[in-house]
């Protein structure tokens, strides 16, 4: 897809604007975990940061597998292969793992219950809620993505920058631009208000998701518990 060379951001109206706006608490939620505080700062381990990869890529493995297996036109418009995160978290696994890594990886609680959520979404009448899930996890991860590499590399001391491959987007030359062509897209899906309204929500959810995975890896059981059952909540409330 050709990127877009409009001047007006496609963030200012629309499903874009409605998506942030409608976010901003979960994102400040989500960054002011205690993980991600740490991670900032540069104290987090190699044994935490492998448990975050393993995470991840149980949630790309069913995320992506869902948006292959879908039918919706809006999850079709969306799909961007560049954004497509699976076989880099592959190669971080075998680095820290060993080929053999498919074998001793395990789901932790929490993303257990993530994956079970984005198979119940993909199985649904309601596939264009994975746009949702697009918005949460990639755009967080093009957005943050050259900075989190740079604290992994030098506060874990990776040897050669290998492990972090799940945040090198090759085949994106210009991350704002490429983001930028994404809103536009997402804002000419043939969504009604209803449903736009119950993307902003889907997306809610899935940040309570994510926010729950950190905070189980930073020794939080409660609170992580806590977060999957307001998710959990926020989702029935919902239907």
């Amino acid at each position: 897809m050709a990127l877009s060379t409009q001047t007006t951001s496609a963030r200012s109206s629309g499903l874009a604007l409605a998506l942030d706006g409608g976010t901003r608490k979960s994102h400040s939620a989500a960054e002011n975990t205690a993980f991600v505080a740490g991670f900032f700062r540069g104290i987090s381990n190699e044994a935490t940061f492998v448990k975050l990869v393993t995470s991840l890529w149980f949630v790309y493995d069913t995320m992506e597998s869902s948006f292959d297996a879908a039918t919706d036109k809006s999850v079709r418009a969306m799909d961007y292969p560049a954004l497509r995160r699976k076989h880099a978290l592959e190669q971080d696994l075998a680095h820290f793992y060993g080929s053999d890594w498919r074998q001793l990886v395990q789901p932790s609680i929490a993303t257990k219950a993530y994956v079970e959520h984005i198979k119940k979404v993909a199985d649904g009448d309601k596939q264009w809620l994975l746009v949702a899930h697009m918005y949460t996890r990639y755009l967080g991860d093009l957005f943050g993505g050259q900075m989190m590499m740079g604290m992994a590399t030098k506060s874990l001391n990776l040897d050669g920058g290998k492990g972090v491959e799940f945040y090198k987007f090759d085949q994106i030359a210009d991350n704002k631009a490429f983001i930028e062509d994404w809103y536009s897209q997402a804002n000419q899906l043939p969504l009604s208000d209803e449903e736009k309204a119950a993307l902003v929500e889907e997306a809610n959810v899935v940040f309570r998701y994510n926010i729950a995975i950190f905070e189980e890896l930073d020794g939080n059981a409660i609170k992580a518990m806590f977060s999957l059952a307001l998710a959990s909540l926020r989702d029935k409330f919902r239907a």
